[in-house]
């Protein structure tokens, strides 16, 4: 007897990583595990070797999508990566797009909003979805406490209430505003929505949904714990 024949077909294997990503992927978790020292800092030098960037840009990428990056605090460093599509390449008479806040992930310590793999991701979110998106560069700990993330996260909603976004060139529809994050960014997905739809009479988008992935919260914990 076949196996096809006995247990139906064999399920597919997933597709195997280029060799080019798994190297990518190796190089960032090694210095990842250099950077991290005993006492739970980071030499953010050795990060950055590994940590590649990419430059927010005005000019369409290959998606028809276009980047600025927004301070929303510069006295505390708060910034926003804001993906749109060009207005060369938006349909006129489409309806005005949502809005997807994303937080990147890292473990509440590690990486960027211009981290270039977030920054790809956030680009084929804008394509695919047909959304304007905006990534949230929110402080990282330890040297920055617990709960200053969530704070970020908070701040930047008041600031697309209070602002707005900078002239994108296509309408947005600030009522359809959607949270978005993966891994640790789940988490400040989860708690952002949990502290704004808790907020009396909220100032920013009209409505906040909400789409997370669950992470640990081990890093948040201990950037708590630690002395300032």
């Amino acid at each position: 007897m076949t196996q096809t024949q006995g247990t139906g077909a064999a399920a597919p294997r997933a597709p195997a990583l280029p060799w080019t990503v798994r190297l990518r992927i190796f190089g960032l978790v090694t210095a990842i595990d250099i950077a991290e020292r005993p006492d739970g800092t980071v030499n953010r030098f050795v990060l950055s070797l590994a940590d590649r960037q990419a430059r927010a840009s005005a000019r369409p990428d290959g998606l028809g999508v276009v980047s600025a990056d927004v301070a929303v605090d510069a006295s505390r460093g708060l910034w926003a990566r804001v993906f749109s599509p060009s207005s060369s390449s938006a349909d006129p008479a489409a309806p005005a797009l949502p809005v997807l806040v994303y937080f990147h992930g890292g473990g509440f310590a590690l990486l960027s909003a211009a981290s270039a793999p977030f920054d790809g991701m956030c680009r084929r979110f804008c394509r695919e979805l047909g959304a304007v998106v905006v990534s949230v560069n929110y402080r990282l700990a330890p040297e920055h406490r617990f709960p200053a993330a969530y704070d970020d996260g908070v701040d930047v909603l008041r600031y697309l209430g209070n602002a707005g976004l900078p002239d994108l060139g296509v309408p947005i529809d600030l009522s359809r505003c959607f949270l978005a994050g993966d891994s640790a960014g789940g988490n400040l997905t989860h708690h952002v929505a949990q502290r704004w739809t808790a907020t009396a009479t909220p100032s920013g988008p009209p409505s906040a949904s909400l789409a997370s992935s669950c992470c640990s919260r081990t890093s948040a914990a201990r950037s708590a714990r630690r002395p300032s």
